[in-house]
């Protein structure tokens, strides 16, 4: 469904404000990312079980919000091929914000699991096969929380390119974030090029949908049963004094603040995406939802780094540990550290209540 009336002078002066506010931003979200990575890299904790599904996180959103800056400075001056290269840009940004939504899922699943091993690892002394089991799984959903988002889009590369579907974009505002609409003349409708687009068109859209709805209905899934976890982990214990009670608190906020941030983040993209398949609503509707998808969607990058990067227990105790190190420590001790570390035998699972930030 095309917009109505794009290009008066409203509309004008509303793609001005979109390009400013995506590429503001998109900056801070490639900030935001590239400090989890970059923090991550220095400190070898790529690797680590707890931090790896947050590296991939971050580098999805990296590379999404690069997209989306790459579109916003594209805008600003138009190119020749401006129509070919922001069709492809807006597939390759799909790409990127589908495998953002699943490597979200992927991140408080990885979670819900490390906690559901200590639970186990207290109460039945769970095997090293169990663990290696569950790194697998780790590994596979990782691969395909990357593959299963390229192979949705190949329909789109392929037949979207064959057909020159390119050629109905708006060539000043195709680069825009995700509104892009297609204007196909009428006497078009009917041809094979025609019709190609207009399936393209709606079934990126489905796309994005589908996908939120998936993720975000997952996301919420675990987090409730991860908050179940944690309050047998912490009745297994015996008696709840007040530390305890307020552990429980904590994690029952943060399970309602996980899916409300998710939700915030992508909401007026999934509304205006709904707008766009079912129904027509005026000027004003679809322009506020412009403003608000490009401060929200566009800030996804920056939003997962403090959500899910800067105030978690895993970042926190390497930053810690890492100031330690500095401040005590020669290279030299540090290694032997690490190497005598590595030839002690396994301490014995305690029963101590991890802390709130380890799950959530």
């Amino acid at each position: 469904m095309a917009l109505p009336a794009p290009l008066d002078g409203g509309w004008q002066e509303v793609y001005s404000a979109l390009q400013w506010i995506q590429f503001t931003m998109a900056l801070l979200s490639v900030i935001g990312s590239s400090s989890i990575i970059a923090y991550a890299v220095f400190q070898n904790a790529v690797r680590s079980p707890e931090v790896r599904p947050l590296f991939y996180l971050s580098l999805s959103d990296l590379l999404l919000s690069m997209c989306w800056l790459a579109g916003a400075l594209l805008s600003s001056t138009p190119t020749s091929q401006q129509d070919l290269v922001c069709y492809n840009l807006q597939a390759t940004g799909q790409i990127f914000y589908v495998a953002s939504f699943l490597y979200t899922v992927n991140y408080t699943w990885h979670l819900y699991v490390d906690l559901k091993m200590k639970y186990n690892q207290n109460l039945y002394r769970t095997s090293p096969l169990v663990v290696d089991y569950a790194s697998y799984i780790g590994r596979a959903a990782t691969i395909l929380s990357s593959l299963i988002p390229f192979l949705l889009m190949v329909p789109v590369f392929c037949l979207g390119n064959s057909s020159n579907c390119y050629q109905n974009f708006s060539q000043k505002h195709g680069c825009l974030l995700m509104h892009t609409e297609i204007a196909v003349p009428p006497n078009e409708l009917l041809t094979l090029s025609g019709s190609v687009c207009h399936v393209m068109y709606y079934y990126g859209i489905g796309v994005f949908l589908v996908s939120f709805l998936i993720s975000f209905t997952a996301i919420l899934v675990i987090l409730v049963q991860a908050r179940g976890l944690y309050k047998r982990f912490v009745n297994s214990t015996g008696f709840l004094g007040d530390q305890q009670w307020a552990m429980i608190k904590v994690v029952e906020q943060r399970v309602v603040f996980y899916p409300i941030a998710f939700f915030c983040c992508w909401g007026p993209a999934v509304l205006l995406g709904i707008l766009k398949l079912i129904v027509s609503a005026s000027n004003k509707v679809y322009m506020a939802l412009f403003i608000l998808q490009a401060l929200t969607a566009a800030s996804q990058g920056l939003l997962n780094c403090l959500v899910y990067g800067w105030t978690q227990h895993v970042l926190l105790s390497l930053k810690r540990s890492a100031c330690r190190d500095v401040d005590t420590q020669t290279p030299l001790l540090r290694s032997q550290k690490r190497f005598y570390a590595s030839t002690l035998p396994a301490s014995p699972p305690d029963t101590e209540v991890p802390p709130t930030s380890t799950l959530l």
